[in-house]
């Protein structure tokens, strides 16, 4: 694992602490990437302890460490983790984590199109064997879709300007490249605030194409029945977007935030929030790990009566 490690993770001790580990427990990690959170699991474990790791970019496979039993990958969506662990005969675990920010390396690496920085091919394709990629989405939405998704995904206030400027644009040239987009956004783009709207606009291409906002509640909506009695969730979040519903799960148990209770007044949650106000990182992790500036961590734990 040492040599293909990428992945620095934020919060690290108090996402370990949050999980609560048992060292003959079992644990998933469904968002394994570099293999950061599992390399500090497993030195938690003793012989008998398991760890399911998932993740669907190939090159999160060159992260798991060789011979150690102890630990089992599968290349698929997190969406999915609840499936695969029936599959492997082990239905229920004793933590999840999931870590939803992009890594660094996904950025660094030029060909895979998630950064304004190179000019590469559009992709943003977390899963690269999948068929729809950026420049699909880029030369297929009509202009309204496209506002829809600048809006809702990046909330780019000049989202129809910015729309009808790249139809436009891809009626006469067509839009390959990086450098096509940027040209094809044109005056949408302030001279004064140039990288944090482009950040901004490839945020929201990238959660459409990956469909992150789906793929979260999906996965949400399994975790009830994949964690044992007395078992914690914990997960990192970036951007409102994630966060809004992890934060309404955890606490109403769906994504509205509707809160209902029994007959005696106690809420009806299938988790429940052991950290009451978000964790945020220190001031010391501020300084040595840019990646956790926006980062909020979120435990909860499987409620023993529902």
């Amino acid at each position: 694992m040492a040599e293909c490690f990428y992945h620095n993770p934020v919060m690290l001790k108090e996402c370990l602490d949050g999980l609560n580990i048992n060292p003959s427990g079992v644990y998933a990690d469904v968002t394994f990437g570099g293999g950061g959170h599992s390399k500090a699991i497993l030195e938690r474990l003793d012989s008998s302890g398991r760890l399911f790791v998932f993740d669907q970019d190939a090159d999160a496979m060159d992260n798991v460490p060789e011979n150690d039993d102890r630990i089992v990958f599968f290349r698929t969506n997190f969406r999915y983790f609840a499936q695969f662990l029936r599959l492997a005969g082990c239905p229920k675990v004793d933590g999840v984590i999931a870590d939803l920010g992009v890594s660094s390396h996904h950025f660094d690496d030029a060909q895979r199109g998630f950064s304004f920085r190179f000019d590469v091919p559009l992709d943003m394709r977390m899963n690269q064997n999948a068929n729809f990629s950026a420049r699909d989405l880029i030369n297929t939405y009509s202009a309204e879709r496209l506002k829809q998704i600048f809006l809702e995904y990046g909330e780019i206030k000049n989202a129809w300007k910015l729309a009808s400027n790249i139809v436009a644009y891809r009626n006469s040239n067509g839009i390959d490249t990086v450098a096509d987009l940027i040209k094809a956004a044109g005056n949408c783009v302030p001279q004064f605030n140039e990288n944090k709207y482009l950040a901004t606009m490839f945020q929201a291409i990238r959660i459409e194409v990956n469909q992150e906002i789906e793929v979260l509640k999906e996965f949400l909506k399994n975790t009830p029945n994949a964690i044992k009695e007395g078992g914690r969730l914990v997960i990192m979040t970036y951007h409102s977007l994630e966060d809004r519903p992890v934060k309404n799960f955890l606490k109403a148990g769906n994504f509205e935030g509707k809160e209902e209770k029994d007959f005696y007044g106690n809420l009806i949650s299938p988790f429940t929030q052991v950290n009451r106000k978000v964790i945020t990182p220190s001031e010391t992790e501020l300084e040595t790990n840019t990646r956790s500036r926006s980062a909020k961590l979120r435990i909860a734990e499987r409620t023993m009566y529902n």
